[in-house]
């Protein structure tokens, strides 16, 4: 690549996802449960966002720390196969995993195996290289990706970050809350809190807006100076929704998209509310990611 030519880079939180199909959570106790095949695929945040954006045409690249394992080989395979630039390094602990439990409507709960030592400190050779080409990075929340924020923000490279299921008080999610210009975050567990979580986000980070992704509930966005607003659910015709994993990861990169064209919030978060439904539609993490001509039609049909 040649000297600004990456739109977005991705740092951190490639992982492989083994998905369960359960009728119901929680599930109930018992010695065992007969379950549909269990699928093991390339999944996780930073995976999701990076083949998201990718698929939406940005120029994208990723880069992480991974295993020399099974699960690094699934990586670098399905990476390879969607002409996907990926850099990492190897650590000795492993390529992160999950288990995710998914019901008959589409909900998850998973169990997340971070493998890493939680002060793991890669050479920052490993994002600077690449932060060098980039219009914006987005950091997923490893310890370590916090220093590549802060490269990116002394750089004028602008930032995002998504914060999941984040309670408000968990202090490993403040330094990113506070240091992206974009803040992403799940509803799940702000109920009753929300607003004091955006409104401390705003106040004592550089957010320039914050967007609480609310499932079956739409997302609603604060900008700073600019208020808020919701935008509603969808759902798709022919296209219901069976599996809700990884639907944050492509609302992310689908409002990326349209931000980094110069769309204002609303636009984006009108496009990232379409990526997201798009993606519960077939089963598996990252497994039908919407493209730019299906995100129009769409956008279209609701203009």
């Amino acid at each position: 690549m040649t000297a600004q030519t990456t739109d977005v880079l991705v740092v951190g939180g490639a992982g492989v996802d083994t998905i369960v199909r359960v009728e119901a959570l929680p599930v109930p106790f018992a010695d065992s449960h007969v379950v549909p095949p269990i699928d093991t695929v390339v999944g996780h945040t930073g995976s999701g966002v990076a083949l998201g954006c990718h698929r939406l045409g940005l120029a994208t690249r990723f880069v992480d720390v991974i295993g020399d394992d099974h699960e690094g080989r699934m990586l670098l395979d399905r990476f390879a196969a969607e002409g996907l630039s990926f850099d990492h390094v190897v650590h000795e602990s492993g390529t992160r995993r999950a288990v995710n439990l998914v019901d008959a409507g589409g909900r998850r709960m998973s169990f997340y195996d971070p493998r890493h030592p939680y002060d793991l400190s890669p050479d920052p050779a490993l994002w600077r290289g690449a932060l060098e080409q980039a219009r914006h990075l987005h950091a997923s929340i490893m310890p370590w990706t916090v220093a590549a924020l802060e490269d990116a923000t002394a750089a004028g490279v602008t930032t995002s970050t998504d914060l999941h299921d984040w309670d408000g008080h968990q202090p490993h999610h403040r330094p990113f809350a506070y240091a992206a210009d974009l803040v992403f975050v799940s509803g799940s567990r702000l109920a009753g809190i929300e607003g004091d979580v955006v409104s401390d986000v705003l106040d004592r980070g550089r957010a320039r807006l914050v967007v609480v992704m609310d499932g079956a509930r739409g997302s609603r966005v604060t900008v700073r100076d600019g208020g808020s607003f919701a935008v509603p659910a969808i759902d798709i015709p022919g296209r219901p929704a069976v599996d809700s994993n990884g639907a944050g990861d492509a609302y992310v990169s689908a409002f990326l998209h349209s931000w980094l064209a110069g769309g204002d919030a609303h636009a984006a978060a009108r496009s990232g509310t379409i990526a997201g439904a798009w993606a519960c539609g077939t089963p598996g993490t990252h497994s039908s990611l919407i493209d730019p001509d299906e995100l129009d039609r769409q956008l279209a049909a609701r203009r």
